[in-house]
């Protein structure tokens, strides 16, 4: 598995930035790709990005897509969220999330089931 580590959340207001940072270790150099997911309170845990590990190429779900951008360092590991003009419905437990060795990942990167290796979570809030 790979081990995951996620920083950079809190509290903001509305309409400001956050970057979250995601450090792997383990196989992540075996991943084709890793991804964000968030959890709200009350709600399941949703797509929010994902990234090929490579080629670097973005995904992103329609609720943060303009808004949110996903990069990746290769030299160290780490994946990145930087998010701009944070709304309260951003708010969230985020987790970064690598999926198990396989091809599926340009198939079903949005998909939970795909990914077995998860990160504690960091929390963002934004308050309006």
């Amino acid at each position: 598995q790979v081990q995951l580590v996620e920083s950079g959340g809190g509290l903001v207001q509305a309409g400001a930035s956050l970057r979250l940072s995601c450090a792997a270790s383990g196989r992540a150099f075996l991943s084709s790709g890793m991804g964000w997911f968030r959890q709200a309170p009350g709600k399941e845990r949703e797509f929010a990005a994902a990234i090929s590990w490579k080629g670097g190429l973005p995904y992103y779900a329609d609720s943060v897509k303009g808004r949110f951008k996903i990069s990746r360092d290769i030299t160290k590991n780490t994946m990145y969220l930087q998010m701009d003009k944070l709304k309260p419905e951003d708010t969230a437990v985020y987790y970064c999330a690598a999926p198990r060795p396989g091809p599926g990942f340009y198939v079903d990167y949005n998909s939970k089931s795909l990914y077995d290796s998860w990160g504690q979570g960091t929390q963002v809030t934004v308050s309006s």
